[in-house]
Parts: structure tokens; C-alpha cells; sequence
């Protein structure tokens, strides 16, 4: 009795595994592969969003539909036959540029224009008929009679319209590089004062002289932005101001460019060496009037007081900031070589040469 339920156990059980394993070799439905087909055709960045249909029917998928270029239309097929259960893969997707060939072939045949048919007139079949006709059309081409009298010309006649000139097609792109080295010049838009400006804060300009390049120079006149690498206001007694400015990028026909180039740099004038001869001055003349007032200690006393009262006073005194105002012209030099294109006769910026290069 033991042997035969061991038996029928193992039946039981064995049974259980192939139900499973048929169960798990199931192939999924049509609808199944398209959702996956559709997931997979999403989870690419330039196919997701193109109208691509997804069709199933047996495990043999049909994808149909509009693609930029060949490159995404294999893309779209190989997606498809990596799905495990499908069998086939139909590739019905066509490229843009294929897709407005026949139309640009229809629009070409719409567009010319049919025969004139009412010009053209049957030949006459007899003999006399053609001889009249013939004669017709002698009368229709002789000259017309000679005029009696010939009419006096205008005292003032109206001028002949002038031919409109062919406009001239804009010069073509071209791709240029400014070596590094070179210097550029920038003209201020924005004001920038020590006082007031802080690190990190962008400012505005335009080119202000040509650029030499291996090609076309690079106009002026075009945008130029930067930003405020460093400032330091002016302290008090022996405080310097300091301004370090970067370029950023310069806006080329319409298109941002970064610009490697060493920063600029200003110093604020130091009042040091001004303010111990002040100091100084101040404690030889107190030395002087504590001697006359006391001999020897006084002037002791005299010059001590003279050099304090002279060092307070540039101590309350500030050094001297940095300003630079709206038209200031800054020289810079590329580090490294600036490619951009041209397109165009570049801008005008009709700005007067106000100052001399800083």
C-alpha cells in the first residue's frame, strides 16, 4: 500500500511540472506583442512621438508609418524582432524625404498647364476650301494701310519704367577660425562699478573691432556677454578696489558661441605710500611745536601726537574704486581658437569710438 501511493504521488507531481512548464512556454497574444512592439518603439528617444503603427497578427508584425531617416527606420524593425514570440517583422515605414518625393512628382504634373485647344482649327478636306483659307489668312497677315497724317509726339512723355534689379542671393555660410592670441575688443553695455557689483554678476557688450580669422574677418557689432569674476570694494587707510572680468560667449548670426579668454584685471589706485607721508608729516610738525612748547620731552610728546592725529586722519579716508561707464572698451585675448559661422554682412552697431582701449 505504501509502494503504490509513492507511486501516485510522483504521477501527481510530475503532472504539476509540465503543467507549469507548458504555462510558461506559452506564447503571448497578438495584442501583448503590439503593447511591447509600441513600449520598445517609445523607449527611443527619436522615435518616440513619430506616428508608427503597430500591427499583430500571428506573431507577424506590421509597422507602418513616417521616420526622419533609414537610420530610425532599422532601428524601428530591429526593436520589433528582439521581442521573444515574434516571427516576423514587416517593415512598411517610409523616410520623410521618400515620402514627399511622389508628392513633389504630383504637384509637377498638376502644375503644367494644359493645351490650348481652342487656337487650333480643323484643316478644310477639299481643295477650294483650302484655297479659301489660304487666302484668309494672306488678308489677315498683309500690312496695315499707311497712315494719313502722323501724330505729333508728346511735349512731355511719361518715362519708361525703370527694370527692377535682380536681388542679389545672400552670400553662402562660411566657417571660420579666429586663432588664439588674438586681442578682442568689447564695448560696455552694462556700467560696472566696485562699489556695487558682486561675483558671479553678468554683464553686457558688443564686439568692437573686426576679428582677424583664416578666413572673412568676424564683423563688429555683435553681442557679447561675460560675467564678474572677482571684485573687492575699496577698504579704508590702505584698501585697494579690484575688478577681475571673463568673457563668456558671443551671439553670432543667431548662434551662442563660448568664448576662452584671459580675464581682465584692474587694480584700484593704493593710497599707502600717500597716506604715511601724511603720516609723517604730521609727526615732524607735532616734534616742532612740542619742542617749543617743552623742550626735549615735549617734543617727544609732540610727534607722537602729530603722527596720531595724521594716521586718523587717512585711516576715515576710503582708496579708490574702479568705474567703468557704458561705451568703456575692454581689450581681452583668446586663449584658445574661437570657430564660428558666418551668414550675412553681420551687424551694424552704429556706436561712435568714444573711448580709447582699456
Amino acid at each position: 500500500m505504501k509502494l503504490r501511493g509513492g507511486k501516485r504521488s510522483s504521477v501527481i507531481l510530475l503532472a504539476g511540472i509540465l503543467a507549469i512548464g507548458v504555462a510558461c512556454t506559452k506564447a503571448p497574444d497578438d495584442s501583448q506583442l503590439t503593447s511591447q512592439v509600441q513600449s520598445k518603439l517609445n523607449e527611443d528617444s527619436g522615435l518616440q512621438g513619430k506616428p508608427i503603427t503597430v500591427q499583430t497578427s500571428g506573431g507577424v508584425v506590421t509597422i507602418s508609418g513616417t521616420v526622419e531617416n533609414e537610420t530610425q527606420r532599422k532601428a524601428a524593425a530591429r526593436y520589433a524582432s528582439a521581442i521573444p514570440g515574434i516571427r516576423e517583422v514587416v517593415n512598411n515605414l517610409e523616410t520623410a524625404s521618400a515620402a514627399a518625393t511622389p508628392g513633389a512628382a504630383r504637384m509637377a504634373q498638376t502644375s503644367q498647364p494644359a493645351p490650348d485647344q481652342s487656337s487650333a482649327k480643323p484643316r478644310p478636306s477639299t481643295p477650294r476650301q483650302r484655297a479659301e483659307s489660304d487666302s484668309t489668312a494672306m488678308d489677315a497677315n498683309a500690312p496695315p494701310p499707311p497712315v494719313a497724317e502722323k501724330a505729333a509726339p508728346e511735349e512731355n512723355p511719361a518715362p519708361a519704367p525703370a527694370v527692377q534689379a535682380a536681388s542679389t542671393p545672400p552670400p553662402a555660410p562660411k566657417t571660420v577660425t579666429v586663432p588664439s592670441g588674438t586681442s578682442l575688443a568689447i564695448r560696455l553695455l552694462d556700467p560696472i562699478d566696485s562699489e556695487k557689483a558682486q561675483p558671479g554678476q553678468t554683464f553686457r557688450a558688443t564686439l568692437d573691432a573686426p576679428l582677424p580669422s583664416d578666413g572673412d574677418a568676424v564683423p563688429s557689432g555683435y553681442d557679447v556677454k561675460g560675467h564678474i569674476e572677482d571684485v573687492k570694494s575699496a577698504g579704508k587707510f590702505a584698501g585697494q578696489s579690484l575688478l577681475v572680468l571673463q568673457l563668456d560667449s558671443i551671439s553670432v548670426s543667431g548662434k551662442l558661441y563660448g568664448v576662452d579668454a584671459d580675464p581682465y584685471r584692474r587694480q584700484g589706485k593704493n593710497r599707502s605710500t600717500n597716506t604715511a607721508e601724511k603720516v609723517g608729516g604730521g609727526a615732524v610738525l607735532g616734534a616742532i611745536l612740542g619742542g617749543v612748547i617743552g623742550g626735549g620731552r615735549g617734543a617727544g610728546i609732540g610727534a607722537a601726537a602729530g603722527g596720531g592725529l595724521g594716521g586718523g586722519t587717512q585711516a576715515a579716508g576710503k582708496g579708490q574704486p574702479i568705474h567703468l561707464p557704458s561705451e568703456t572698451v575692454l581689450n581681452f585675448t583668446l586663449r584658445s581658437p574661437l570657430t564660428v559661422t558666418l551668414a550675412g554682412q553681420g551687424p551694424d552697431s552704429n556706436r561712435r569710438k568714444l573711448d580709447a582701449p582699456q
